[in-house]
């Protein structure tokens, strides 16, 4: 490995955290809870399902890297494909309260560990379908 291909390395990686951190950020406003503060006070539920839409956006931002030679695509690409998981999760998530009463951002709030495991599992999926699209 030359000098060009280790700088590379790490200006993609140093982009894609960069964006990874924006991404949950945006990720943070769009839940009624604080993720955070949920995090600092020891709500498991909160953590379980924070690091699985941390990995499930870690893995779209990998798939996008991967299969594209421009830097700024691959950023593009993983903010779309963001928002198009956030869409997802918001209908899959008022389905969810509407016809069977379960409001997963509540349970997950209330340290319901069946909730934020079924909650972030939405994300995984939605991650993994999204991946094999690009």
């Amino acid at each position: 490995m030359n000098l060009d291909q280790m700088l590379g390395i790490l200006v993609w990686t140093g982009a894609g955290a960069v964006l990874l951190i924006v991404l949950m950020a945006i990720d943070s406003l769009f839940t009624r809870y604080k993720d955070l503060e949920e995090i600092k006070k020891g709500n498991v539920a909160v953590t379980t399902r924070f690091m699985m839409k941390l990995l499930a956006q870690a893995y779209i931002l990998s798939r996008s890297i991967a299969t594209s030679d421009d830097l700024w695509e691959a950023l593009a690409v993983s903010a779309i494909s963001f928002v198009i998981l956030l869409l997802i999760e918001s209908l899959v998530e008022f389905a969810l309260r509407a016809a069977a009463g379960l409001d997963l951002t509540e349970g997950t709030r209330q340290n319901r560990i069946a909730t934020a495991l079924f909650a972030g599992s939405l994300h995984v999926a939605g991650a993994l379908i999204i991946g094999a699209c690009l």
